[in-house]
């Protein structure tokens, strides 16, 4: 089935150039020009598409607060957008809870690979990697795609149980930044870890008692991050 990749742009110029050129990449694209816009069509079409593109400038709500209001629907992928490439404007759609981002000017073919990415599921059926791992009051179901604590599910996104499953897999070994980077995003930021850090802060307020002291997912300086154990 063709992937449908709903653009958020407000510029009609950038919009029909990214358009046409993702359909040439084999999408399915549908648009929008406001945020209100793009909330409407999600609300009303039967069939959801499997990753959104925002920009962040938009006239009226702004590409953060439409960020926000997606996120609470659920875990479509979100790929932000933007001219805003400061360290502020970045952290500030990862955490209204974007997977991902790109600065424009696009190139279609870097965009269309993190969508791949994005789209990536956990690899499952290789008979090394466990269906089901425990972690103290966590139960990591990685064939299923969820996690429960304490019989309840905790709502992650896509990437952050990615993020969870890289560092659950380890066994308790530390993983690097970097090889978190190419294991849950597959390709390099060469350097840039605001996406890693602000996902793991995200993560751990999902799945930590304390998140300002974190037990499952531990910092280990300098180097990296690894699971903790029961």
């Amino acid at each position: 089935m063709t992937t449908t990749l709903l653009l958020v742009e407000d510029d009609a110029r950038i919009r029909e150039a990214l358009g046409l050129a993702m359909a040439d990449e084999g999408y399915r694209v549908i648009q929008a020009a406001t945020g209100e816009e793009a909330l409407a069509l999600l609300a009303r079409d039967e069939r959801e598409p499997d990753v959104v593109l925002l920009d962040l400038m938009l006239p009226g709500m702004d590409g953060l607060a439409v960020c926000a209001r997606i996120r609470e629907r659920g875990d479509l992928p979100i790929i932000v957008v933007t001219a805003r490439t400061g360290p502020n404007e970045v952290i500030a759609g990862l955490e209204a809870g974007a997977d991902d981002y790109v600065s424009k000017p696009v190139d279609a073919g870097e965009l269309s690979a993190r969508i791949r990415a994005l789209l990536r599921r956990v690899r499952t059926g290789d008979p090394d990697i466990p269906s089901v791992v425990d972690v103290g009051d966590l139960s990591v179901r990685v064939a299923e795609g969820r996690v429960v604590r304490d019989g309840a599910e905790v709502p992650l996104t896509k990437t952050e149980f990615r993020l969870l499953c890289a560092l659950v897999l380890a066994g308790g070994a530390v993983v690097t930044r970097e090889q978190l980077l190419e294991r849950v995003w597959e390709y390099g930021y060469f350097g840039d870890t605001r996406l890693l850090d602000v996902h793991v802060r995200r993560l751990r307020r999902k799945i930590e008692p304390d998140p300002g002291q974190p037990t499952h997912v531990i910092t280990v300086r300098g180097v990296g991050y690894r699971m903790g154990t029961p």
